[in-house]
């Protein structure tokens, strides 16, 4: 008897998926554990895990389209087995939207007198592609490569199945000679994908529904930059300044609950454990993996652990378990020269700590003027859950620990 194979939920907050490569085609004989294709979730690209047993009778769902969680894709069956009353539960996706686009002008009605001048076709620049129907086809990361590197994808040649461009067309491809727009007004679309629309989501409804009040320190970060260096000429594993921060906010959530906390509506949840989120850039977005029972690891654990999150990410391998359970994010930018700045509270969190760089300057000591180190955090803090009293005696266990960094190993 034919089965419906139906699009999973593949995160907490999926609704949706871009089913970017097929794995099977028609006529291959499966079984469970097989994997059937790969599908772009919000968070990234995973294999999707047949559970039946039996033929490809049917493939729903072309490359590239755009699927509802619970949707059928493929059927799967004995050979000849009827599956066309299946198909009638769900209508086939349309595909989605391509870069390039196609418009004509209004046909004239019937009654209508004839025009004295024939109608107007207006059409995009032609693709150099080996695709026949006028469309870019093309994978989502090479959509994403091409927009970062301000690329129109519609003048790269696809080396991929059918003509589909690839992220190695992207990475080679030069503009030819005499392709300047000098002059000429232009764009390209690219789809939003799964991960934007549902950072888009999240955060909107964070930002304008929790009630945001932000508290800004200084922090002295000239024995932290000292411990740092002792510690990496002992430690396997390189620690770095975001990993004694991870490890502070840890030991001052265990010290401060409420901050620990999450609103829940009817109830403020208080979390007894301790996951910290640390936000990480990816291509499409930011992902979020969660250091589970941070209070409880080493700075060589947390090291270890935030590394191995940080090359699944880049790879797009990343599982729902590694994101999910967060009740506190730390938020980075540091590294890229920022200072200060306010980020958006990570939900359900009551908070999240925004972290600028150490910055080399002058500070007063006993009155007298000399070099030290400086960071400036933020907090945001959800005011349903956290006050500002609650929030700045946070922040101060936060700079003890921090300027006292020999209480971090205790």
């Amino acid at each position: 008897m034919a089965v419906a194979v139906k699009l999973p939920k593949m995160s907490d907050t999926m609704e949706e998926g871009v089913l970017v490569s097929w794995q099977v085609k028609v006529g291959d004989v499966v079984k469970p554990g097989d994997i059937l294709a790969e599908v772009e979730t919000d968070k990234a690209t995973m294999d999707l895990e047949n559970y039946e047993k039996g033929e490809i009778l049917h493939l729903h769902v072309e490359e590239g389209s755009t699927v509802s969680v619970d949707s059928i894709i493929a059927i799967v069956g004995a050979k000849g087995d009827d599956f066309q009353s299946l198909l009638t539960e769900t209508p086939a996706p349309e595909k989605k939207e391509e870069v390039v686009a196609e418009m004509s002008a209004p046909a004239p009605q019937v009654s209508s007198p004839a025009p004295s001048t024939p109608p107007i076709s207006l059409k995009a620049a032609p693709v150099v592609s080996a695709n026949s129907d006028g469309r870019v086809k093309a994978s989502p990361l090479a959509k994403m490569l091409a927009s970062e590197k301000g690329i129109n994808i519609g003048e790269v040649q696809g080396s991929g199945e059918g003509g589909r461009v690839v992220k190695r067309d992207i990475e080679s491809y030069s503009p030819s000679v005499g392709t300047s727009t000098s002059g000429v007004e232009s764009f390209s679309d690219v789809p939003v994908s799964q991960m934007r629309k549902t950072i888009a989501r999240r955060l909107g409804e964070s930002k304008f529904t929790a009630p945001h009040f932000y508290l800004t320190m200084e922090i002295r970060m000239d024995e932290a930059t000292e411990a740092r260096k002792q510690m990496n000429a002992y430690s396997d594993v390189k620690i770095s300044m975001n990993d004694l921060i991870v490890k502070a906010c840890a030991i001052g959530l265990k010290k401060h609950p409420q901050i620990n906390s999450s609103w829940l509506g009817d109830v403020i949840r208080t979390n007894h454990h301790i996951h910290v989120g640390v936000a990480m850039a990816v291509e499409d977005g930011l992902l979020v993996p969660v250091v589970k029972f941070t209070d409880q690891k080493s700075l060589s654990e947390i090291s270890r652990e935030v590394k191995e999150y940080s090359a699944k990410a880049k790879d797009k391998k990343l599982q729902p378990a590694d994101w999910e359970g967060n009740t506190f994010t730390v938020s980075n930018l540091g590294m890229f020269g920022i200072d200060e700045f306010t980020a958006i509270i990570n939900p359900p969190d009551a908070c999240i700590l925004a972290v600028g760089g150490v910055k080399e300057t002058v500070v007063v000591e006993n009155g007298e003027m000399k070099p030290g180190k400086l960071m400036k955090v933020t907090l945001s803090c959800d005011h349903r859950v956290v006050d500002g009293v609650m929030g700045a005696q946070f922040l101060q266990t936060l700079r003890e620990l921090l300027e006292n960094p020999v209480k971090l190993l205790v």
